[in-house]
């Protein structure tokens, strides 16, 4: 499994997951500035995704929904802050209200995101952090589980970077 580590301090009110990847760092940056590619992998596995809007640059935006197996559709946003490409983005992460406009939902969480590649031997080491406002944000999203999401989603890659 691609996921080697999980740190949650509620006092930096940061969550930070650790991958490796048995691919180089510009294979695995093509999974996120592909929106075909990010489907398979972002959210976890009975949840696909479906990227509306793919802007992976300084002031993009990424516009998105999950399917659950019922066909209910749960939106998101990212809004792209800085990209250091291949080596890292950052992004503020909200869940959105629809999947018309997108518009972020004041009553989740939002968080300020950081993917990192570096290379590690003949593979690449994958940190994505995530740091919300508030104790009260980051235990909100680690109830709804977003440690398990996210590292199923994660855990995807490797099959992917498998058959392609």
């Amino acid at each position: 499994m691609p996921v080697i580590d999980v740190t949650k301090s509620l006092a930096d009110r940061t969550l930070t997951m650790t991958a490796r990847f048995d691919a180089p760092v510009e294979r695995v940056w093509r999974i996120y500035a592909d929106p075909r590619q990010l489907e398979k992998v972002w959210g976890p596995p009975t949840y696909p995704a479906t990227f509306v809007r793919h802007e992976l640059r300084p002031g993009g935006q990424m516009h998105y929904y999950m399917t659950s197996p019922e066909g209910q559709r749960f939106a998101g946003y990212w809004n792209v802050t800085a990209v250091d490409e291949p080596h890292a983005f950052e992004f503020d992460d909200g869940f959105a209200l629809n999947t018309d406009d997108f518009t972020a939902d004041p009553d989740l969480p939002t968080s300020a995101n950081t993917y990192r590649f570096v290379a590690d031997g003949d593979g690449t080491r994958a940190e994505y952090t995530s740091v919300y406002a508030t104790e009260e944000a980051l235990s909100k999203v680690l109830e709804m589980g977003v440690v398990d999401g996210a590292t199923g989603a994660i855990n995807q890659i490797d099959e992917l970077l498998n058959n392609n």
